[in-house]
């Protein structure tokens, strides 16, 4: 799938939120397959967060079937959730009750019989509002799933964030696009594994946040889910690319961050790349050369 080119106009107006914006990133362990169990967690850490002011809940990817690819392919209709699907009503009845949002990572199968990864918006209303498909699939995940075809900008209290999937903030584009669409925060449910996976999420997470001066969120898996190792760890990171707060590897846990728009301004004071780069041209011929004798 080719990369997107980088949007052709220029980088948004300076535009803050008035006030914080408390937001949990939530790890648990998946069952694998039950989707009964698993939207119950949803619930109870939606609950959770909610008592300790949380506005919205960020989930892992693929969290209500765990991730299972081959069980998922055994019966899509078990293991994937549709538009309008009754096993969603604890959610939203939590969302409605405690006045939370929530971003909860499912497969998805729509009505031609396609799947996604997707990542359900719940408002604080209960409803659910919208879904993001993931849009970069890894490659063991190309013959069982159809790639999404659009970013996804939420907007909550003043803010704007910006949603990825998993691989989709591997691409510098992805984020960038988001940044330039306003986004104050970009928030991604994901699956990393002990090793390269943690090793990845340390070295895209923050290099997205300076690149953009986003705040960054991260929600993983732990335990085993789908024959992966997880390696937990989720996350905040600044917009100057520090790290906020982190979770353990292996336990169930929710970390809270109040994201400040006053943080916010500053760094994109100091750091003026997205204004920078309203002044440059977006493509520009490249010259080549060849060295070498005679």
């Amino acid at each position: 799938m080719p990369l997107p080119s980088t949007p052709d106009r220029p980088a948004p107006a300076p535009d803050f939120p008035d006030r914080p914006l408390r937001i949990a990133a939530a790890q648990a362990q998946a069952v694998a397959g039950d989707l009964p169990a698993n939207v119950a967690t949803v619930a109870d850490l939606i609950r959770e967060a909610a008592s300790d002011g949380v506005r919205l809940v960020l989930f892992a990817e693929k969290f209500l079937s765990g991730y299972e690819p081959e069980l998922i392919r055994t019966d899509p209709l078990k293991y994937s959730v549709q538009p309008g699907d009754p096993r969603l009503a604890p959610i939203v009845d939590a969302c409605r009750e405690t006045g939370t949002a929530a971003v909860v990572g499912a497969a998805v199968r729509d009505a031609d019989g396609e799947l996604r990864i997707s990542a359900l918006v719940f408002g604080p209303d209960g409803a659910l509002t919208t879904r993001y498909d993931k849009q970069y699939l890894f490659k063991a995940e190309r013959d069982t799933y159809r790639p999404g075809t659009t970013g996804c900008t939420l907007q909550l209290d003043g803010w704007r964030l910006g949603l990825g999937i998993c691989y989709d903030s591997g691409f510098p584009e992805h984020a960038r696009a988001a940044a330039l669409d306003g986004c104050h925060a970009y928030l991604v449910g994901a699956l990393f594994s002990v090793g390269h996976g943690h090793h990845e999420s340390r070295t895209w997470f923050p290099a997205r946040a300076l690149d953009n001066t986003l705040y960054m969120v991260l929600a993983n898996h732990i335990g085993t889910t789908g024959g992966w190792n997880t390696c937990g760890a989720s996350a905040v990171w600044s917009p100057d690319g520090r790290l906020l707060a982190e979770a353990g590897p292996d336990r169930r846990e929710l970390v809270v961050a109040d994201l400040d728009p006053e943080v916010l301004r500053t760094t994109r004071e100091a750091e003026s790349l997205l204004a920078d780069l309203a002044s440059q041209p977006r493509t520009t011929p490249r010259d080549r050369h060849t060295l070498g004798l005679g």
